[in-house]
Parts: C-alpha cells; structure tokens; sequence
C-alpha cells in the first residue's frame, strides 16, 4: 500500500513538561491539577503571544511549534520568569518546575501534529534542562548569536532513540551573553543582519 504523502517543512520546536510531576500527583492530587492548570494558563499564552501553535498536550507536557528561533527562545525565557513568579507565591513542595528543551529541524506533518527526528530531539533535550530551566541545540544556539542571551556548553550528550550524539547548550538565565567567540562559527560568520533576525521560510 502507498504510504499516504505528508507535508514536511522546517520549524522551530518547543518541548517542556513538568519535572516529577508523578510525584506532585502521588502527593496531592487535586492541589497540582489545579496549580498545574494555573501554570497552563500562562504557558498557552505565552505560545500564542509568540505566535506558536501547540501541536500537542499529554498531562503535563506541551509540544509546541514556531517559525522564528527567536520567538521561540524569547517565549520560554517569557513562560520560565513568569512561572518563576507563580512559584514564588506557592509553598515549597507545591512549586511546580517546567523544563523545556528546543531544536531547529525538518518536521513531518499529519493531521495538525509534527513528527520525526526534530521533535524527538527537542523532547530528549527537555529532560536534560533543569526544573525552571532551557536547553537547547547548538543549531538553535547557532541562531541567537548577537542576541544578549548567555548559553552553557553541555558538551556532546548521547540522547535516547537518536544514532548521532546531540550538542547541548543550556540558557543561563537572567546572566548576560559571553563575549568569547566560538572559533568554529566564527570561521563561518555571515555579515549583515544577523541571522537570528530571520524567520526560519526566509532562512530556506
């Protein structure tokens, strides 16, 4: 039988979930879905304000398209600070913690939902990111050069279900951008506007 055609294009990916949110729920059930549904709330906006569109929801978890690195990374940054805030008004063991991990890659397309290798990544990446954390992939570090945002070199990290180790950077937030110039990228440095200014179809 033919395999049914699906639409393909390059975007930006967004994926975040609730780090030991099975513990939360074992805890208290009634008072994490309702902190949870709070933290939702300002997640969605945030998406939309971005102009990203959810592709899907499980639980805890948000999966989440955009076609700017740059919206993409400046809506978590958004999402984290404001859930930082939520937390800060909650007692200890309420505090709920949202890890997001975002890559920069071909997606598959069916039914409203993506697929393939990108956004398996980006999954893989939010498990390395810390509770109130970003970690991203060095394509979508790559992107944000010449924007004030300071990254973590993570090294080269072996990632569940994918054949080629994966390059990890984490977002050190509220810190200001290093001036050290990767030698590697700079050897490969466009002029002009930065790159990072582009939507990902005007980079294609």
């Amino acid at each position: 039988m033919e395999a049914p055609h699906l639409e393909r294009k390059l975007v930006a990916i967004l994926a975040a979930d609730i780090e030991g949110f099975s513990s939360h729920m074992e805890r208290d059930e009634v008072g994490t879905l309702a902190i949870l549904s709070s933290h939702r709330l300002i997640i969605d906006a945030s998406i939309a304000e971005f102009a990203g569109r959810i592709t899907s929801t499980a639980g805890d978890s948000v999966l989440a398209e955009f076609a700017s690195v740059v919206s993409v990374i400046n809506c978590a940054m958004q999402i984290q600070d404001l859930l930082a805030d939520e937390n800060a008004k909650l007692g200890e063991a309420e505090r709920l913690f949202l890890r997001i991990g975002i890559n920069v890659g071909d997606v598959m397309m069916k039914d409203g939902d993506i697929f393939g290798d990108g956004v398996n990544i980006a999954a893989r990446l939010e498990s390395l990111a810390e509770p109130g954390g970003i970690c991203v992939t060095r394509g979508v570090r790559d992107h944000l050069r010449g924007h004030p945002i300071a990254f973590e070199d993570l090294g080269e990290q072996k990632v569940k279900n994918i054949a080629q180790p994966v390059r990890a950077f984490r977002v050190r937030m509220g810190e200001a951008a290093d001036e050290l110039i990767d030698p590697v990228l700079e050897g490969t440095r466009v002029d002009g506007p930065s790159m990072a200014a582009l939507s990902i179809a005007e980079e294609v």
